[in-house]
């Protein structure tokens, strides 16, 4: 199982449309994936179109981590009814078999988590969403969706992860903020979480036809060398559109939603190939 965090300490990026992007193509491929909402906003929930049914939040779980019964908690995201009858996920080198094999579950999200959204968290507070996920071992992978700050919640996410995936637009404050993030995750690693790396980092929002946005893409890339995940996420016009009627961008219709599809897919398959979750999976 890998655990990815999804980060950046700068707001307005993109990263729960990140993260979405990310669990739409994990449930196009057929890997079985939770999303762990731990924004206090629970904009990943509302946008995976999960419908509660008397589970615990993840704030509430993390309040009692070793007692939590995450495979109990856990909702099905609404994506999964949006797969037609009869057809297998794409990538998934399986037969036909419906979508009663297609797994894309949330741990919800809910205001309760901002309680550990401090920074004076300690050792034993860092460790609570680890013993959340020691019962996650139904899923191949585990994205978490941070709060875009370097508060406990963060730091909780990173302490257990394996990976971190940061999100910036090419922009002067996102690029700066970006090598804070950096510098950030070595310190936290040294003190905290060893076997924690950052996975990449996705350029997102970028307008192709932006001269500024041309110019901070190539210092990104002077900067952070391979670091810099391809494929770049463009902006797209109907994004919010997409999320507002909590649909996966591979189910939605149109030319522009499919295109972005298929660059979550290369950038799903190149984060998983750095993770080495692509070759377990053959």
């Amino acid at each position: 199982m890998q655990v990815v965090s999804i980060s950046s300490l700068k707001g307005g990026v993109g990263k729960t449309s990140v993260t979405t992007g990310l669990a739409s193509a994990a449930l196009a491929a057929g890997i079985p994936t939770l999303v762990v909402d731990l924004d206090p906003h629970a904009d990943a929930t509302t946008a995976l179109g999960v419908q509660p049914a008397g589970q615990l939040d993840i704030g509430r779980m993390l309040k009692n981590p070793r007692k939590a019964r995450l495979n109990e908690n856990v909702a099905a995201s609404g994506w999964v009814g949006q797969i037609p009858e009869n057809t297998a996920p794409a990538g998934s080198g399986s037969p036909a078999t419906g979508n009663g094999h297609a797994v894309l579950d949330v741990a919800v999200g809910s205001a309760f988590t901002g309680i550990y959204d401090r920074p004076d968290l300690g050792r034993r507070d860092l460790r609570r969403l680890s013993a959340v996920l020691a019962g996650a071992g139904a899923y191949q992978l585990v994205l978490v969706d941070c709060p875009p700050s370097l508060n406990g919640l963060t730091r909780m996410a990173w302490n257990a992860s394996n990976r971190v995936v940061l999100v910036a637009e090419p922009g002067l404050f996102s690029v700066a903020g970006t090598e804070r993030t950096m510098r950030a995750i070595q310190l936290f690693r040294q003190e905290f979480a060893p076997q924690l790396a950052p996975a990449g980092i996705v350029a997102n929002r970028v307008r192709s036809g932006s001269s500024e946005h041309g110019f901070r893409l190539a210092e990104m890339e002077s900067m952070f060398g391979e670091l810099l995940l391809t494929p770049h996420i463009p902006e797209q016009a109907n994004w919010q559109q997409i999320q507002g009627a909590a649909h996966a961008v591979h189910h939605w219709p149109g030319d522009s939603a499919k295109g972005t599809a298929k660059l979550f897919d290369t950038l799903l398959e190149n984060l998983l190939a750095s993770n080495g979750l692509r070759e377990r999976r053959r």
